[in-house]
């Protein structure tokens, strides 16, 4: 059973990438951008414990916050379903499909088949279109192939992991309104939550405190890593593509100022906007930085990237003072 009329085709992040599918097919097309901008979903976090092989870095929102935020926003209906029962949880998948709608799953990406980096990871969002006897029909992002299947075994286990960022067998759907209020009037507020909550984060791993966090504690990765070779590339290459800290969502928040730019002409805005387009740059020369230290063992490498990570947290600092001093 597939659901028809669906745009089955996957963005770069896997929550905006699933919540397009969803609001597409109820006719709503926004950007990738203007998703996560709305949904106020750019962040950082530092991230590590004695529990973990290596410190996971986040340069979003907890996953399915942005997900409430822009339903909120935009005055979406979102139905949420979480249950531990494996038979209740199908049939929360059942029920909108068969009704024609396409549904959102939260679930852990270690166990999709189509996924050739085996990394637990239970705040990735995929959009469920379909399935049959043996496989179900998923929407991920563009770098895991847009259009996928894996085993209903397999989805299954995915669903009902348990360990960080994880939810109950999480899933949902999604109403749009008659009638939405103007972007215009939408954006100002999306860009000032985003930005207060950057500048007064509750504790030091989070938002600008947290990338200078990160600037000290990078200096120490060598030593952190059991495996520098793979540790270190690994967290670069996650940082870059995967957006888990680095340049991934820098553009997109770049990308979504600078639609607001065209809705709405301020100073503020075109300074929030070139600052994170320099953000972002930065973010990448820190992942070849970290690629290099895992790959030469030098630790030179690392005192650079400790260095460029200062200025990204003044850098970020700054535009985000400008853009919480943004009024309607």
């Amino acid at each position: 059973m597939l659901v028809e009329g669906v745009s089955a085709h996957g963005t770069e992040h896997c929550e905006t990438s699933a919540l397009g599918v969803l609001l597409r097919h109820e006719g709503l097309d926004l950007s990738e951008p203007m998703l996560f901008g709305l949904g106020s979903g750019l962040a950082f976090l530092y991230w590590d414990a004695k529990s973990m092989d290596f410190p996971f870095l986040g340069g979003r929102v907890k996953p399915f916050e942005l997900t409430r935020n822009l339903a909120d926003r935009l005055g979406l209906r979102l139905d949420v379903r979480e249950t531990t029962s494996p038979r209740r949880a199908w049939q929360t998948v059942v029920e909108p499909i068969g009704a024609g709608r396409p549904v959102g799953l939260q679930l852990d990406s270690y166990h999709l088949e189509y996924f050739t980096s085996k990394i637990h990871f239970g705040g990735h969002i995929v959009a469920l279109y379909g399935y049959d006897d043996e496989r179900a029909h998923l929407v991920d992002t563009r770098q895991q192939g847009g259009a996928v299947t894996t085993s209903l075994a397999s989805l299954a286990a995915a669903r009902s992991e348990r360990g960080p960022m994880t939810a109950k067998n999480r899933s949902f759907t999604i109403r749009v309104p008659d009638a939405l209020p103007p972007l215009r009037d939408l954006v100002v507020p999306a860009i000032r939550a985003c930005a207060e909550n950057f500048l007064d984060p509750p504790i030091a791993n989070l938002g600008h405190r947290g990338i200078d966090k990160a600037s000290k504690l990078v200096r120490t990765w060598l030593d952190r890593a059991e495996d520098p070779r793979r540790d270190l590339p690994l967290a670069a290459t996650l940082m870059e593509r995967a957006g888990t800290g680095g340049a991934l969502f820098r553009n997109l928040y770049r990308d979504f100022l600078g639609e607001c730019t065209r809705l709405i002409d301020d100073r503020g805005l075109h300074s929030g906007q070139q600052r994170y387009a320099e953000a972002a740059a930065l973010w990448s020369e820190v992942a070849g930085l970290i690629t290099a230290a895992g790959e030469t063992g030098d630790a030179h490498h690392l005192e650079r990237a400790s260095a460029v990570l200062a200025d990204l947290a003044r850098l970020e600092r700054d535009a985000m003072r400008t853009l919480a001093a943004l009024r309607p």
